[in-house]
Order: structure tokens, then C-alpha cells, then sequence
């Protein structure tokens, strides 16, 4: 006979022998508490009989079923057949899955899910009997419970209930881990997670991930059966990391991950040194410049006057750039810069640079000449001045009062001017440029482009481009020294004539100006002139125009300032008037006459015409006032206003 095993044995009473006056005596303990066995363990019940009635003989706790009591009683109280057994336990089995039933007995055992009968093995036998089922339990909390009757001989029993954790049985996959939590130690830079352990009976293990904030992809840190894991290996730059946990199962099904768990990192990690420093020297200041780190949030400039140091902080700034207004003069100075992220993380230096601020001009350079005068342009040519000059600067006036106007630089000691206009003479001004910007004072020579068979005659200036009605008058000018044989006018509806194509050649004129007429549609023509000199050099274009466009205007009028009277005659006398460049010419003028003050053109008596400047009008009754105005006819057939009204009287 085996007896019974017990991890947890509670009785409802209990005799208890106390010595009374030197005599023992049995007196009655008070009655136990229930009986609680923590779960998966189950609770076991004895019953007297095979209908589990009654009030259980003994209760106590199994954490296996697995009894053989031979022919014996199971326990104290107990008789050695017709008895019952029965065990129960309500877990959690997490997220369930497919499961493997077994049981076997002699003499009956009977098998519960929640209440329903999943084995039915409930006969009276000779030899042990056994049965194995294939189940699925749902998720969450379920009740097993396991019936033994023995009726008469031997008596032995066994269950077991195991997860099918092949992978082409098991589909389930274990429920999301609860209770994840993170803490973060800013001084080691540390993230520890902790979280429950799973319900379910197949789990293998758990899986820790990681991302970085603003991304969605997530890294595997380590696989564990733990239920907390340390991360020592976390970015130290600032950044926010979120965390989740999986749980896998022993068919290799996986949990979706926990919710999100951030932490925000400490920043330990310094920007990368700037590159690229560079010192420019100045007059009033050393420049400086470098690129961009990325990560910084504000650079640190220090300063020295010997290789060694020591080192003086002079700038914090955000940019990539100082300007040290306070170097020392004429003092060469070391600089080095280092970058600061937000966390004050600081870079190391970037590599020493030199400069000088220096306010010492070099001298004038030497022996200024023109070395050259030709036809395409005048030569420069000098001798070096200080040994820091790193330029010359080369100037231009028209005349040593003039402005002077810069040509461009050099770092040789000679400069070919071919932009001065042939034949002009000029003053030439060279002056010596230091590293840091300082001039010396100029050198000067005079020199002048000459007037030969190769050069080229200025552009000419188009002053007027005017469209009167149908006609086109252009005027132009033309400057400096080389002769001029004459002018082709160009055309086109491009806003910029193309003055090298022989199709938009227009007209071809000695003459400073052009007069042609026009029809309506065109109108639109843009117009440029190039000039020509008598070897046939052509001078570049001028400047494209087109005309304005306006309808033909009556001419001005004018004014009769003498008005002189005979005894049968007035002789009248006005001003010509003058036209402007395109205007029509001035054809005649009208004397509009009337023996009544305020003469108009429609109330005159008599209308004379004449081409000249002056007429005698005939007054054929003496002593009688005659009345005067005159008009402006152009060759438009245009009439100007009447001039003021002038009066004379004959005979008197």
C-alpha cells in the first residue's frame, strides 16, 4: 500500500493531549481552516465512498497525479475498497491552445474541462487502463478536475495534461506580456525592463526590441526566458528609444509586441572636431571660417600667440564663422575652434591655424611704364615692391582729375589693357595689395591706345528712335578718335539685334542719322547701328532700341513781333519756328487778316500764305484798324495755333 503524499494536510480537527494536573487528557482542537492549494497545484478530497457524497474524510494539496495504494487504504480513515479520490485546480492557461489529455487507472477515473467529461474511463477492472485525448482549451482561466473510484482490489492512478507544441499543430500564438515597465539610469546610460511572466505552459521564452524614435524599424537585443533584461549597449546621444517585448512559444508562434515604452537617452556623445579651419588676415581684423558639424548646436574659438599656448577663450558662437575684431596687431596668432552639441559635449580641437592681423601697406610698385602702345591696347610693366604683396591693383582715369576706374588685379608685374578707346590717353594707376587688404600708394604713367589700320571705332550712341505717322527718323553719336566711314543700320523683331547676320542689315549711311518711311506693320522693329572705320574695322554694336511710336503733331506756333503801317500797306514779321530731329519741315505760314478785333481762322475776311517769314499786307481804307494772326503749316499738311492778335492802322 502507498500512502497518501502530502505537500499541504489540513483536517477539520485535530486531538490534542495536554497534561492537567500530572494526568493527560484529550481535549478538542479548534477546527482547522479551509483548505487552499496555490495554483497549478491541485486539491485532493478523500471520500468513504464512490459517489464523492458527503463531507471529504481528508483534503490536502498534489502537485501530481500519479498513485498506486496497491490493495491498502488511500489514507487513515479510509477503507480499502469502495472509496473515492478526487482532484481539482482552476489556472490559468494564458493563451490556450492544443493540449494532450492523459489519464489511466484501475479501477475508474473520469476527466472535466470546466464541467464537461473529456475521459470516461468508469469501470470496475482487474488491470490498469489508460486513454489519451487531443483538446483545445480556450485562453484565459479553466477548471481541471479528476474523478478515482475504486471499487474492489488494487487501486492506482495517473493524469497528466501537457501543451502539442509541434509547429504544424500549434497555431495559437502567447498572449502580449503585461506589465512592462522601463527605468533609465541617466549615469550609466542604462535601461532595464521588467514585466510578468506569461500563463502559458508551451512559452519558450521572450524577445526585447528596440527603435529609435521617428523610424518603424525595430531591433532584436536579445532573446531570453528572464523576465527582465538590461540594456547597456543604448545610444548615449539624446535621442528617445522605445522599447517592446514578444513572447514565443514552443511551435515558434509570436506574440504582437507590448505598448511602446520610451526612454529619452543621456547625451554622452561628443560632435565630431571641425574641419577645415581657415585664418584670413586683415587690416582691421582676422577672419575665420570652417564647416558645419553635424550635431553641433554652437562652436567654442580659442586663441594663442605661441604654438604652445596657452589657449584664451574668445567666441562662443552659433555660426561658422568669426571675424576677431580684437587680434593682436601685427602679432601672429594660432586659432583653433571646437564644436559643443546641446548637451555641452565638447569636440576635440581642430588643428591650429595661423594669421596675422596686419596694418603695414606695402610699398608702390617700381618702374611703372607703358611697355607697349598699340593698335589692340597698351601694356603695363613694373618691378616687385614688398615681399607680402600678394596683388596689383590696376586703375584707369581719362585724365589725372578724373574718376578713377577699375580695370582688375594681378599677381604678375605686367597688365594688358584692350578695353580703352583707341587714341585716348590715359592715366594709368597701379597699386601693391598685402594678404590683408592694405594698398599702397599708386604708381602712375600715362599712355594711350593708337589710332592704326586694326583699330576698332567706339559704339555709336542712338539718341532718338522716334516713328512720326509712317515716318522713322534715327539719330546717334559717335565718340572717340577713330575715323569713321560710315554706319550700317540693323533690323530685326528680336529685342536684341543680331548685328553679325546679313539678313537684318536695314541700310547703310555716312551720315549720323537715317530717315525712311515706314508702313504700319513695321512697326515693331528693333534697331542697333555699327560703326565703320575706313580700313573697314567694325565697331561693336550699340545698344538695341525700338522707336516710339506716336501719329504726326501740328507745329508750334509763333509770335508776329512787328506789325509796321503805310499809308496802304502793314508789314508783318514773326519768328521761324524751329523742328526737331524727324519733325516734318515747315512748308508755310498763314496770315489770317480782319477789320475786327479777335480774328480766328473761321472769321477772317482775308487768308494770304507765304513760305517766308514775313509779307506786306495790302489795308485799302485808310485810317481804318486792321486786325492780324498767323499760323504754322508743316509738310504733313498739319496747321499750328493762331499766334497772339497783333493791330495796325494805315496812315497812321
Amino acid at each position: 500500500m502507498n500512502p497518501a503524499r502530502h505537500s499541504t494536510v489540513a483536517l477539520s480537527t485535530t486531538v490534542v493531549l495536554a497534561t492537567a494536573g500530572g494526568l493527560l487528557t484529550a481535549t478538542a482542537a479548534p477546527a482547522a481552516a479551509a483548505t487552499s492549494c496555490a495554483s497549478p497545484v491541485f486539491k485532493r478530497q478523500f471520500f468513504a465512498n464512490t459517489t464523492f457524497s458527503g463531507t471529504p474524510k481528508k483534503t490536502d494539496c498534489d502537485s501530481a497525479i500519479n498513485e498506486n495504494w496497491g490493495t491498502g487504504a488511500p489514507a487513515a480513515g479510509l477503507p480499502g475498497n469502495n472509496f473515492g479520490v478526487r482532484w481539482s485546480v482552476t489556472r490559468d492557461f494564458g493563451s490556450g491552445g492544443p493540449f494532450t489529455f492523459s489519464a489511466s487507472a484501475q479501477d475508474g477515473v473520469r476527466v472535466y474541462l470546466d464541467g464537461v467529461r473529456k475521459i470516461d474511463l468508469w469501470k470496475n477492472v482487474s488491470t490498469t487502463v489508460g486513454k489519451s485525448v487531443n483538446v483545445t482549451i480556450p485562453s484565459g482561466r479553466h477548471t481541471l478536475r479528476v474523478d478515482f473510484v475504486n471499487w474492489t482490489g488494487a487501486a492506482n492512478t495517473k493524469f497528466t495534461y501537457a501543451p502539442r507544441t509541434s509547429a504544424t499543430v500549434d497555431k495559437v500564438a502567447p498572449l502580449i506580456p503585461t506589465g512592462v515597465k522601463v527605468t533609465h539610469d541617466s549615469a550609466t546610460n542604462r535601461a532595464k525592463l521588467t514585466w510578468s511572466r506569461n500563463k502559458e505552459m508551451d512559452l519558450a521564452g521572450y524577445s526585447v526590441h528596440r527603435r529609435l524614435k521617428g523610424t518603424t524599424t525595430w531591433t532584436k537585443l536579445t532573446t531570453t526566458t528572464a523576465t527582465s533584461y538590461t540594456d547597456t549597449a543604448l545610444p548615449a546621444t539624446g535621442a528617445t528609444y522605445y522599447y517592446e517585448v514578444r513572447a514565443h512559444d514552443k511551435a515558434g508562434n509570436t506574440s504582437k509586441g507590448t505598448a511602446d515604452q520610451g526612454v529619452t537617452t543621456a547625451d554622452h556623445t561628443a560632435p565630431g572636431a571641425p574641419r577645415n579651419l581657415t585664418a584670413t588676415p586683415g587690416r582691421d581684423a582676422n577672419s575665420l571660417s570652417w564647416h558645419a558639424v553635424a550635431g553641433a548646436a554652437s562652436y567654442e574659438v580659442v586663441r594663442a600667440t605661441t604654438e604652445n599656448g596657452p589657449y584664451e577663450r574668445i567666441a562662443t558662437l552659433q555660426g561658422t564663422a568669426y571675424t576677431d575684431l580684437d587680434a593682436p596687431v601685427d602679432i601672429p596668432a594660432a586659432y583653433k575652434v571646437r564644436a559643443l552639441d546641446t548637451a555641452g559635449n565638447a569636440s576635440a580641437y581642430s588643428s591650429p591655424v595661423w594669421a596675422t592681423r596686419d596694418t603695414v601697406a606695402p610699398l608702390a610698385p617700381n618702374n611703372l611704364e607703358a611697355v607697349s602702345q598699340d593698335d589692340t591696347g597698351v601694356t603695363l610693366g613694373w618691378s616687385g615692391s614688398n615681399p607680402d604683396t600678394v596683388r596689383y591693383s590696376v586703375h584707369r582715369a581719362s585724365s589725372s582729375a578724373g574718376p578713377r576706374i577699375p580695370l582688375g588685379t594681378t599677381t604678375t608685374w605686367n597688365y594688358r589693357d584692350t578695353t580703352g578707346d583707341p587714341g585716348q590717353r590715359y592715366v594709368y594707376y597701379v597699386t601693391a595689395v598685402d594678404a590683408a587688404g592694405n594698398e599702397s600708394t599708386s604708381a602712375q604713367v600715362t599712355a594711350a591706345r593708337s589710332v592704326g589700320p586694326n583699330a576698332a571705332p567706339k559704339a555709336p550712341s542712338v539718341g532718338l528712335a522716334r516713328i512720326v505717322g509712317d515716318h522713322l527718323t534715327l539719330w546717334w553719336d559717335q565718340g572717340g578718335y577713330v575715323p569713321v566711314s560710315g554706319y550700317t543700320v540693323y533690323r530685326s523683331r528680336s529685342a536684341t539685334v543680331d548685328t553679325t547676320d546679313p539678313a537684318n542689315v536695314y541700310a547703310t549711311t555716312t551720315a549720323k542719322s537715317l530717315e525712311r518711311t515706314v508702313a504700319a506693320d513695321e512697326r515693331d522693329y528693333h534697331y542697333a547701328v555699327v560703326a565703320h572705320s575706313a580700313y573697314g574695322v567694325r565697331s561693336p554694336a550699340s545698344a538695341s532700341v525700338l522707336p516710339t511710336v506716336s501719329a504726326p503733331q501740328p507745329p508750334p506756333s509763333t509770335t508776329v513781333y512787328e506789325a509796321e503801317a503805310t499809308a496802304t500797306q502793314v508789314h508783318l514779321v514773326w519768328a521761324a519756328v524751329p523742328i526737331g530731329p524727324g519733325d516734318p519741315e515747315i512748308t508755310e505760314y498763314r496770315v489770317y487778316v480782319s477789320t475786327q478785333p479777335g480774328v480766328t481762322k473761321a472769321n477772317a475776311e482775308n487768308v494770304y500764305t507765304t513760305p517766308a517769314t514775313d509779307m506786306w499786307v495790302g489795308t485799302p481804307e485808310f485810317g481804318r484798324p486792321y486786325y492780324f494772326a498767323v499760323s504754322v503749316v508743316n509738310a504733313a499738311g498739319l496747321e499750328s495755333e493762331l499766334s497772339p492778335e497783333v493791330s495796325a492802322t494805315p496812315g497812321t
